[in-house]
């Protein structure tokens, strides 16, 4: 429905404006998600430059933007209330060095078990969260320091801005695409307000809104550059009890999101990135954000979003966003602080746009309807909770239905051969969903004394299966009756205990697969 991705190859002009564009909205993110963790702004934006540099210079997927993310900032929250901000440095390079550690084992492979409906539902959740996320802007702070939102004039000229913004977005690339068109709304809008003296809120107001009333006069994003210090904690087993939790969470979910990001930016840009070298990337820039002040973080998709549509897909582009971002604190606060809070809504709503997965009505409407279940779940979960838990959440569904599913797919044809034997004929899976329905296809009591069960057409996928059939063998020698077990894979008669004896070998026919089971590890 809104095709808001140009399908281009990475260029030096077009990483560099790119670039330049998601620093500009970068600022608003990371001061926002350094008060939602309980840190100075500057914590925030020197984590968003730390993180962007590293990732973007050595990660594994050019053109994804990373810095402080809300997802990983609510994590924070209870260490830096409880211990200050000593303790969350030093578990954020905990949480790099695991993160560093997944990335040598190789263990983001893994994000591959991620189901397609999981998929779909974390884009949607993600695009439902940055949109919720941007109605705050639509508030004021009254003089009793309670949010109110807009009304009259005000929220008509938010409303009027945030319109013209999406509009030069969508209908400049049908013009030209030199420039990247969320550049060229910023600053149009902003020439607009600064030029007509038109009242509209901007970043430094937003800012002013966070701090206490004291702070208020003097507050500004002006810093200087971030230095290396060891964070200030005492070095005991104490330490490490009071950081591990809070680090492994935070490794946790900045590899979910950003393995996640990277699969939907490999989607969009028809390429491949590198799942274990971004484990390491992130893990490095995490390290160093503990080493150099910054709150940590993890790959954004609203801002990778951005960059896409923007034209970026090099590493070129992420390093420009990171360096301009660090102009901007260094330099260029002042020029900053003045951008409207209507251009950068008005962006950040057409990446909601272009991000949330349209096509997913169709499964909504399809006959799949576990399909559709595990979509909403994990959308749901996404936006009242968090990103790592819905991911969790809708794997586990996803397996219970495909466990579920294949549990159904187990039939028997049974006939009587010329000797009299009864044969079960078996078709399809056993494993421990199927267990139950296993045991319920044959009848020992009334079965003739020789039973053959036939494998050629079924597979014993787990110890689950195995112990199954050393049941079914102790019912019919109870019942002083002989059974005749065919076509399973020799390691299926290795594992077996009480019916390994009745397993009929035939090397020509027998089919060779293995089995989920410790007992050969």
């Amino acid at each position: 429905m809104f095709n808001l991705i140009t399908k281009s190859d990475s260029n030096v002009k077009n990483d560099v404006l790119s670039g330049i564009t998601v620093a500009l909205a970068l600022v608003p993110e990371a001061v926002a998600f350094a008060f939602v963790a309980g840190v100075d702004p500057m914590v925030g934006l020197y984590a968003a430059f730390m993180m962007g540099l590293i990732t973007s210079a050595i990660g594994g997927r050019p053109g994804m933007i990373s810095g402080a993310t809300g997802a990983m900032a609510v994590v924070m929250v209870a260490l830096v209330a409880q211990y200050g901000v000593q303790y969350l440095f030093a578990a954020v390079i905990l949480a790099g060095i695991l993160q560093i550690l997944a990335g040598v084992f190789r263990l983001g492979k893994f994000i591959r078990l991620v189901p397609y409906p999981v998929m779909l539902g974390f884009v949607n959740g993600l695009a439902i969260v940055i949109f919720l996320a941007q109605m705050g802007q639509f508030k004021i702070v009254d003089a009793t320091g309670i949010q109110q939102w807009m009304q009259g004039n005000q929220m008509y000229i938010m409303l009027g801005l945030v319109a013209l913004t999406m509009g030069i977005i969508h209908f400049l690339p049908k013009l030209t695409t030199a420039i990247p068109a969320s550049l060229v709304a910023i600053l149009t809008v902003t020439g607009i307000v600064h030029g007509l003296d038109v009242d509209a809120r901007t970043v430094i107001d937003f800012v002013r809104d966070m701090v206490p009333e004291a702070e208020k006069a003097t507050v500004t994003l002006a810093g200087e550059l971030p230095s290396f210090a060891i964070p200030m904690v005492p070095f005991t087993l104490e330490t490490l009890y009071i950081v591990l939790p809070t680090a492994i969470i935070l490794s946790l979910v900045g590899l979910i999101e950003s393995l996640l990001t990277l699969t939907l930016i490999d989607e969009l840009t028809d390429t491949r990135g590198r799942g274990n070298k971004e484990c390491i990337g992130q893990g490095v820039a995490n390290s160093v954000n503990g080493f150099f002040g910054g709150m940590g973080g993890c790959a954004m998709i609203g801002q990778s979003m951005i960059n896409i549509n923007s034209g970026g897909r090099g590493r070129l582009s992420g390093i420009t966003a990171a360096l301009v971002l660090l102009a901007f604190i260094l330099f260029l606060a002042p020029w900053i602080e003045l951008i409207p809070l209507a251009a950068l809504v008005g962006v950040m709503f057409m990446v909601v746009l272009g991000t949330f997965e349209w096509a997913s009505f169709k499964i909504l409407r399809g006959a799949n309807k576990e399909d559709a279940f595990v979509l909403l779940l994990v959308t749901g979960v996404t936006v009242i909770a968090d990103l790592a838990i819905a991911v969790v959440v809708g794997v586990i569904v996803s397996a219970l239905v495909f466990a579920w599913k294949h549990a159904t797919h187990l039939f028997v044809r049974t006939s009587v051969d010329s000797e009299g034997w009864k044969v079960y004929d078996l078709e399809g899976p056993l494993f421990f969903g199927s267990v139950g329905h296993f045991r319920e296809l044959f009848d020992v009591e009334n079965d003739p004394n020789d039973v053959v069960i036939e494998f050629k057409n079924s597979r014993i996928w787990d110890s689950s299966g195995l112990d199954a059939i050393d049941g079914l063998a102790d019912k019919y020698v109870a019942a002083g009756k002989k059974l005749h077990i065919r076509h399973i894979s020799p390691e299926c008669r290795d594992l077996l205990e009480k019916a390994q004896k009745f397993v009929e070998m035939n090397i020509n026919e027998d089919p060779r697969y293995h089995v989920a089971s410790d007992k050969l590890g």
